[in-house]
């Protein structure tokens, strides 16, 4: 199990993410289109730089969602190795089956 910490501060992130995503991606829109003029791009490159370091996306760590453990982590089910083996042999994921010989 993975430090509860970790885990309200990655869930934290993730809010900040939802909440900035529009605003990031338009100041984002006007950095990169190279038709407005240079002043305009560089006011929005200094906001962007002022909004929360913690509302860009590649902040997030992608967690377990039973354990909330941060590596081996399978993106499809959303869950570690090590849940995905235990949820597995119990037969609650379908479509999976686990073998052991």
């Amino acid at each position: 199990m993975a430090k509860v910490s970790a885990i309200q501060n990655n869930d934290k992130k993730k809010r900040l993410v939802a909440k900035y995503a529009k605003k990031r991606a338009e100041l984002k829109a006007i950095i990169s289109n190279r038709s407005l003029p240079i002043e305009e791009r560089f006011k929005a490159q200094l906001a962007l730089s002022e909004m929360p370091r913690n509302g860009a996306k590649i902040r997030l760590r992608n967690r377990c969602a039973v354990s909330g453990r941060p590596r081996a982590y399978y993106r499809k089910m959303g869950l570690s190795r090590i849940a995905l083996r235990e949820l597995g042999s119990k037969g609650l994921i379908p479509g999976l089956v686990k073998s052991s010989w």
